[in-house]
C-alpha cells in the first residue's frame, strides 16, 4: 500500500494563494489541505486588507464541534468576537510575529476577521466534514458581501486595531 504524498506548506504556495486574493473580488482566497468529505477541514486562508468577512458562528449538529482555531502563519489579523445582537464583546489581534500567533474560539462563537496586512495567511481548522448549507450561521444585522456598506463597514473594523 503506498502511503499518500506528504503536503508541503512552502513559501512559493503561499506567494501564489497570496496572488489569488489579491485578483479575487473578494480579496481572500482559500487552499484546502483536506478532502470536503473529510472529519478534519484544514486549509491555508489568504487575507488582503479590505476584505469583508460577514459576522458569523459555527454551530454543528451533535456529536460534532463548532470551533475554530486560526494560526497566523504571516501578516497580521483583527479578530473581532460579537454577540447574538452584532454587540462587540471582544477585539483580538493575532499576528505571526505578536504576543498572539493563534486563536481558538469555542462552538456558537460571532466572529469576523480583519486582515490588518497586506497577504495575511492563515491556517484554519474546524471539524468537517464541510457542508455550505449549515457551516456558517450569518448575523443578519449585517450587509451581504460586495455591498457599499459591507465596504464602509472594514474600514471601520480596521480602525479599532
Amino acid at each position: 500500500m503506498t502511503s499518500p504524498p506528504l503536503k508541503r506548506i512552502t513559501q512559493e504556495l503561499l506567494d501564489n494563494i497570496s496572488d489569488q486574493a489579491r485578483s479575487s473580488p473578494r480579496l481572500r482566497q482559500n487552499y484546502n489541505l483536506h478532502d470536503l468529505s473529510e472529519k478534519v477541514q484544514r486549509f491555508i486562508n489568504v487575507l488582503q486588507p479590505g476584505t469583508y468577512v460577514r459576522p458569523h458562528r459555527h454551530h454543528r449538529t451533535a456529536g460534532m464541534n463548532g470551533f475554530e482555531f486560526f494560526l497566523v502563519f504571516q501578516g497580521k489579523l483583527g479578530i473581532i468576537i460579537m454577540d447574538k445582537n452584532g454587540q462587540i464583546l471582544e477585539k483580538e489581534q493575532v499576528s505571526a510575529n505578536g504576543s498572539t500567533r493563534g486563536i481558538e474560539l469555542p462552538e456558537g462563537t460571532y466572529h469576523t476577521l480583519v486582515a490588518l496586512a497586506p497577504n495575511t495567511v492563515i491556517l484554519e481548522l474546524k471539524e468537517g466534514p464541510y457542508d455550505p448549507t449549515t457551516d456558517k450561521e450569518f448575523l443578519d444585522a449585517f450587509p451581504a458581501e460586495g455591498t457599499p456598506a459591507a465596504k464602509q463597514l472594514v474600514e471601520t473594523w480596521e480602525g479599532y486595531f
